[in-house]
């Protein structure tokens, strides 16, 4: 059993619905809606998450100075495993302020740190990867990003390579959807939607329109 996925199942964090499908700040329908800020209810489940995240970084990046959380999904994750790891930490936002000191990152860094970003989940990669480009704006040293989870869509795969940024993850759309069906989440008629889904988004999401 994956555990990250079984808990992300049992709180709710992730719910799956072929039937009814939810829809995405991009209109697109979806039979999936992740919102990983659930965890940080439980305190079991957060305290794996954090050690999951500890335990990654300290076997592939040993040589980190600062954690950076990506806002909003990644800030409470991030500064938690900081905490742990006894490591200074920043947090990215989603845009410049407008007012005051205009900042994107929050916190103090300084040009040559090395940099390990936590976020909460990874969809196309797209804001993930902006917070990347605000470090590296500062002449940061980015080692590579770490997330709760990602749909494994091939979009997030290519735009990850090609900003040359590693992610590590803590479980995966086909492992969540191999726990739900062995957990009694999801039947074997609901797999195939799902994973035809995966394939090709927007195809599903026109098809339903």
């Amino acid at each position: 059993m994956d555990q990250v996925a079984e808990y992300l199942l049992q709180i709710k964090a992730v719910k799956l619905n072929n039937q009814n499908p939810f829809i995405w700040a991009s209109g697109r329908k979806s039979p999936i809606y992740c919102d990983n800020r659930v965890t940080l209810s439980y305190p079991e489940v957060r305290t794996h998450i954090r050690d999951k995240f500890v335990k990654i970084i300290r076997e592939k990046y040993a040589d980190v100075d600062v954690i950076a959380g990506v806002a909003t999904g990644g800030i409470a994750q991030g500064a938690l495993a900081a905490q742990i790891l006894e490591k200074p930490f920043v947090y990215i936002r989603a845009e410049e302020k407008k007012h005051g000191m205009s900042n994107r990152i929050e916190g103090h860094v300084e040009a040559g740190q090395k940099v390990v970003v936590i976020e909460d989940l990874v969809s196309t990669g797209k804001s993930s990867l902006l917070a990347v480009d605000s470090l590296r704006e500062v002449n940061c040293e980015v080692l590579g990003m770490v997330a709760i989870f990602t749909y494994t869509l091939k979009t997030a795969l290519e735009n990850f390579e090609k900003a040359n940024v590693k992610l590590d993850t803590l479980t995966t759309y086909p492992i969540l959807l191999k726990q739900a069906v062995e957990g009694g989440y999801i039947s074997e008629n609901d797999l195939i939607s799902l994973n035809e889904w995966s394939a090709d988004p927007v195809k599903w999401s026109n098809e339903r329109m």
